[in-house]
C-alpha cells in the first residue's frame, strides 16, 4: 500500500537488477535450500476475508501457500480460506454502486508504469497476477491466475502453471504468452516498478499454459515480488494494437500510456469506466468474470476527496461508503454512528525523515556524525503522540515492525547528551542552517507540515535549524531527483511481502533510489555503503535464521547510514458504512475491491 508514493512512484532509480548487483558476491555461494517448494491448488481464488486484522506476522518470512501449511505440500484453496468478519465475500445484497474517498496520487493506469498507492487498488481490481497474498496473513500465499507454481532448490527458476478456465475481460485466454509479454514489458519500459523483475535471464513460455522465470542469482522473495500488483498480467494481444510494446527500447518506444487512460485490458472482476483526473476513477464490473468471486457492485466510483476532514463528513453524511484516509483523532466523533464503522488497524506503512549528505546545501551533514546526531535529537515518543494521538509505533530501520530483519533491532530514542557529543565530535557543535523541502499532505493520517515543525522543534536543541518549505509532490520529485534534498520527509508502503524491497530502495548500495538521492540525484554521485550489496545477496541466497540475521544486518547498516530515519509506523483507520463486508488492509495490494460485499 505499498508508499513513499510522491517519491518512489516518479524514480525510475529503483529499477535495481538484483542479479546484476549481487551476483558477484554468490559465486560460490550455498543454498540452505534442499527440496522443490510447490504449491498446487484446485480453486482459482480463496474466500478469504478480513475486518480489522492487525499486521502483527512476520512479513518476508519463509511463505507458505495456504493457512498452516509448508511451501512443498500440495493444497487446496479452499483449505486456505480464513473467515474473520461477519458476513462473508460471498454475500451479495442489493446491487448498488459503491463508493470511496481517498486522495489520489495516480501516477498511471497503465499497470506496468503505475506507481502509487491508489495504483494497487486499481491494478488489482483490473490486472490479476499469478498468486496473492492472503490478506489474512501476508506470508500466505494463493492462486489467482496460476493454480500451481514451485522454486527449484537455489530459488533461481520459478514454474507457474495457468488455470486454463481464466480469460480476459474480452473473453479470450488468458496464456502463457500474456505473462512473458507484460513482464518483459514491465522491465522494458524502465519505470519505477521495472526492479520487480530485474535479475531476470529469461521468462520462458513452454507451451500456453506454463511459464518459467529464470533469475541470474538466487532470488528467493520472487513468489512475493509475483503477488505484487503492479505484476498484473495484461492482453497482450489487445494492447499491441494500440501500439504498447514488450520489446527492448520499450521505454520509447511504447506509445499505449494514453489509451491505458481511458481502457483497459486485464481479467480482474472490474474493468476501467472512466477516469477525470483531480475528480473520479470509475470501475465497472466485469460481469464476464471467470473467478469463483463474482464483482458485488456494478459500479465502483473513487472520489477524489483530498483531505481527512472531508473525508470524514461525507462519511457520516453517507455521501461515500469508505474513507480511506481519515485521521485516528477522527475516531471518537464515529463513536455511536451504528452505520458507519471505524475500525484502526496496524500496518506496515510508515513516514520518515531523510538526511541526504551529497545534496545541494547539505555540505554540513556530510560526516555521519552529524546525521547520526540528527537522529538521536528526534524525540520519536513525542512524535506518535502529537501525530497520531499514540496510535503507532516507532520503527527502528526502514524496514517495517512485523517483517523479517526487523524484531531484534533497537527502536529510536531520543538521547540529547550524546547527540550534541557527536555534533561536537563532528567540528559542528556551533550548528548550521539547511533546507527541508517536502511534499505537502496528509499521508497515514500523519499531517506532514506538523511532523517536520516536530522534527524542526527537537533538531533547534543541536542547534540545526531546517528552514521548512512545503511544495507540491510534483515540484518535490522534481527537486529530488535532479539535485536531491538536505533534509525532506517522505512516506512508504510495501509492495510485496518480502524485505527485500527495503534494502533495494533506501539502502546505500548502487541502483536504489535513495542511495541516488542521498548522493544529490543526477547532478551528484550515489552514495554507498560496500556492506551493503553482499548482505541482499546473502539474504535473497538464504532462508530460515540466515535469512533473518542478514536482513537484521542490513536494517542496521541502513540504521548506521543515518539517511533514512522512520518516525512514526501508524495504524490505519479502516472507516467505512456498515452493510459493506470484508473490509481490510492488504499488506500487497492496499485494498482489494474483488473481496468486498454487502450484507444481505
Amino acid at each position: 500500500m505499498a508508499k513513499d508514493q510522491g517519491s518512489r512512484r516518479g524514480s525510475s532509480a529503483r529499477r535495481i537488477a538484483v542479479g546484476a548487483v549481487v551476483a558477484a558476491a554468490l559465486v560460490g555461494a550455498g543454498c540452505s535450500s534442499s527440496k522443490t517448494k510447490t504449491a498446487d491448488t484446485t480453486v482459482v481464488r480463496s474466500e478469504t476475508t478480513a475486518v480489522g486484522d492487525t499486521a502483527t506476522t512476520v512479513a518476508g518470512a519463509d511463505t507458505t501457500v495456504a493457512a498452516g501449511t509448508t511451501a512443498a505440500a500440495d493444497t487446496t484453496a479452499v483449505a486456505a480460506a480464513t473467515t474473520v468478519a461477519s458476513g462473508s465475500s460471498g454475500s451479495t445484497g442489493s446491487a448498488r454502486e459503491l463508493v470511496i474517498a481517498r486522495s489520489m496520487d495516480i501516477n498511471s493506469l497503465d499497470v506496468s508504469r503505475s506507481y502509487c498507492d491508489t495504483c494497487q487498488i486499481f491494478n488489482t481490481a483490473v490486472y490479476e497476477t499469478l498468486i496473492t497474498a492472503d490478506i489474512t496473513n501476508v506470508n500466505t500465499l494463493l492462486p489467482r491466475l496460476a493454480t500451481k507454481w514451485e522454486a527449484n532448490p537455489d530459488n533461481t527458476q520459478f514454474t507457474f502453471t495457468l488455470n486454463p478456465a481464466a480469460k480476459f475481460a474480452d473473453g479470450s485466454a488468458v496464456e502463457a504468452k500474456d505473462v512473458k509479454w507484460s513482464w518483459e514489458r514491465l522491465g522494458n519500459l524502465k519505470g519505477s516498478a521495472s526492479y520487480l523483475i530485474g535479475g531476470t535471464v529469461s521468462i520462458e513460455v513452454p507451451d500456453a499454459a506454463t511459464v518459467v522465470v529464470k533469475f541470474k542469482a538466487p532470488n528467493s522473495a520472487f513468489l512475493q515480488i509475483a503477488a505484487a500488483s503492479y505484476m498484473g498480467v495484461i492482453n497482450s494481444d489487445v494492447a499491441t494494437t494500440h501500439e504498447a510494446s514488450a520489446a527492448v527500447g520499450a521505454d520509447t518506444a511504447d506509445k499505449a500510456e494514453p489509451w491505458f487512460l481511458k481502457n483497459s485490458a486485464g481479467s480482474g472482476p472490474y474493468t476501467l469506466a472512466s477516469y477525470t483526473q483531480g475528480d473520479a476513477l470509475v470501475l465497472a464490473a466485469n460481469t464476464a468474470y471467470w473467478g469463483a468471486t463474482k464483482p458485488r457492485f456494478p459500479k465502483i466510483t473513487i472520489k477524489e476527496v483530498k483531505d481527512a476532514a472531508s473525508q470524514l463528513q461525507q462519511l457520516q453524511q453517507g455521501d461515500v461508503d469508505i474513507a480511506m484516509q481519515l485521521a485516528i483523532d477522527s475516531l471518537p466523533q464515529l463513536e455511536g454512528d451504528t452505520k458507519v464503522v471505524a475500525t484502526p488497524v496496524d500496518s506496515f506503512n510508515y513516514v520518515y525523515v531523510a538526511f541526504s549528505p551529497g545534496a545541494k546545501g547539505a555540505e554540513n551533514m556530510a560526516d555521519v556524525k552529524v546525521r547520526q546526531a540528527m537522529r538521536l535529537a528526534i524525540d520519536f515518543d513525542g512524535a506518535i503522540d502529537t501525530l497520531v494521538a499514540g496510535k503507532g509505533k516507532k520503527q527502528a530501520s526502514p524496514i517495517p515492525n512485523g517483517f523479517i530483519g526487523s524484531k531484534a533491532l533497537a527502536l529510536p530514542a531520543q538521547d540529547l547528551t550524546k547527540a550534541k557529543a557527536l555534533m561536537t565530535e563532528a567540528g559542528k557543535a556551533a550548528g548550521f542552517s539547511v533546507d527541508a523541502t517536502y511534499p505537502k499532505g496528509n499521508v497515514y493520517g500523519v499531517d506532514f507540515d506538523l511532523m517536520m515543525q516536530k522534527v524542526q522543534q527537537d533538531l533547534k536543541a543541536i542547534k540545526v535549524d531546517i528552514k521548512l518549505n512545503p511544495v507540491e509532490i510534483g515540484q518535490w520529485a522534481d527537486i529530488v531527483g535532479k539535485q536531491g534534498i538536505p533534509v525532506t520527509a517522505v512516506y512508504f508502503a510495501p509492495d510485496h511481502g518480502d524485505s527485500s524491497q527495503y534494502p533495494q530502495y533506501f539502502a546505500m548500495m548502487e541502483g536504489s533510489s535513495w542511495a541516488a538521492r542521498a548522493g544529490g540525484g543526477k547532478a551528484g554521485k550515489p552514495i554507498i555503503n560496500p556492506k551493503e550489496a553482499p548482505l541482499l545477496a546473502t539474504a535473497l541466497a538464504a532462508s530460515g535464521p540466515a535469512k533473518e540475521k542478514a536482513y537484521t544486518d542490513l536494517g542496521q547498516e541502513m540504521i548506521n547510514d543515518a539517511v533514512i530515519v522512520p518516525i512514526v509506523n501508524p495504524q490505519v483507520v479502516l472507516a467505512y458504512a456498515a452493510d459493506i463486508t470484508n473490509m481490510h488492509y492488504s499488506a500487497c495490494c492496499n485494498l482489494d475491491l474483488g473481496l468486498l460485499g454487502l450484507k444481505n
